[in-house]
């Protein structure tokens, strides 16, 4: 299935190739369309003119002619502009449709698409039903979480194992179940099981070190709640008995620090040798496979398990008697050596590409002082 890359991003594979032969002078003009199809972010469109330049580049597009810093400022905040308001357009879009009482994006697990056209032939979006098959499954859930005290984990493993797919069609998880109370994911805190929609709770910010998109929560007074009775599926006491559960837990919950650092010698480092997933504390005193505990044996049937310490000394004997003959760790220093020269050498040429790059930047400075 074919990714889709904004192109606000520069984490394509296209524009980090063209920055990659840039620099290894593999080019002398850089030619395109217009020049929002290399970035439409003001300081990445910034970035790659400042790299052409230093490398030699002319950059020609068929809409602009040769490009300046002058197209570079006023283009860039233009494409920069257009983007800002093509999301302001597209959220008052789906706002809209929210407050109509359909779907401002997304199918939840236990409905389906309603297929509708309108006089001219054209689709009627958003609206959706109950799909029975999966309400049930949601019902069931709720019924094992609330009432028959059933851990998410437990309930994953069952489903697996009975060969019911989950919501992304593979196998189920205890986060799929549990998700993330605050955040409003999982099965277990969709609100629209109760008939309450709730819209914009979470929104995308552009990470500027990286290009990815992370989700932020929004100030409830942003949220956007409408009732759709027709589209319950729990009745108001289960929804309530699995609130009331989660309520206790989370009370029951040791603090943040206590179950996220490593406490083991090798924890998050050992590998299931059947499926390749994480084998890890499945008790107190013994790792297993993490896979096979929380998703069912249906997932991995690898039920073996083995206590800490003993594991522990397996890797640490493994260390003394094979790992430090004098042989062994002469290969060791020397590929050691080579990578670590390697890394040098690097980093090397990237300082002093970067003191070319200060430097022609700091005469343009100057230039531009004396005018």
């Amino acid at each position: 299935m074919p990714v889709y890359i904004s192109g606000s991003s520069l984490m394509r594979h296209g524009i980090q190739g063209l920055l990659s032969a840039a620099i290894n002078g593999e080019f002398d003009i850089l030619l395109a369309e217009a020049l929002d199809l290399l970035s439409r972010d003001q300081e990445d469109i910034a970035g790659i003119y400042k790299r052409m330049q230093f490398a030699g580049i002319k950059i020609i597009t068929l809409s602009e002619g040769e490009i300046s810093s002058l197209h570079i400022g006023l283009k860039g905040t233009m494409n920069a502009l257009f983007l800002k308001d093509l999301a302001d357009k597209t959220r008052r879009g789906l706002r809209g449709r929210v407050e109509k009482g359909t779907s401002g994006g997304g199918i939840a697990y236990g409905y389906q698409v309603v297929k509708q056209f309108d006089a001219n032939g054209e689709a009627i979006r958003g609206n959706r039903e109950i799909n029975e098959e999966q309400a049930e499954i949601v019902r069931r859930i709720f019924r094992e979480y609330a009432h028959e005290n059933k851990s998410p984990k437990a309930i994953a493993a069952q489903l697996n194992n009975e060969g019911i797919p989950c919501p992304s069609g593979s196998t189920w998880g205890a986060s799929t179940i549990n998700g993330n109370r605050r955040r409003g994911t999982g099965i277990l805190n969709n609100e629209l099981y109760q008939g309450k929609l709730i819209w914009n709770r979470n929104s995308m910010v552009k990470d500027p070190s990286t290009g990815r998109r992370v989700s932020r929560q929004n100030e409830e007074s942003e949220w956007i709640r409408k009732d759709l009775p027709e589209l319950r599926i729990l009745p108001e006491e289960l929804w309530n008995a699995a609130k009331a559960r989660q309520a206790v837990l989370d009370k029951a919950k040791p603090a943040l620090w206590q179950t996220n650092r490593p406490q083991y010698l090798l924890s998050g480092l050992t590998k299931c040798g059947v499926c390749g997933g994480g084998y890890s504390k499945i008790n107190s005193s013994h790792y297993g496979c993490s896979a096979s505990k929380n998703k069912g044996e249906s997932v991995c049937a690898n039920r073996k398990t083995i206590k800490r310490e003993i594991l522990e000394s397996y890797v640490i004997d493994a260390l003394k008697t094979r790992f430090m003959q004098s042989e062994l760790v002469e290969v060791f220093c020397k590929e050691y050596t080579k990578h670590l020269n390697v890394l040098n050498s690097q980093k090397d040429a990237t300082q002093k590409r970067q003191r070319v790059e200060l430097d022609t930047l700091e005469k343009e400075r100057v230039n531009l002082i004396n005018v």
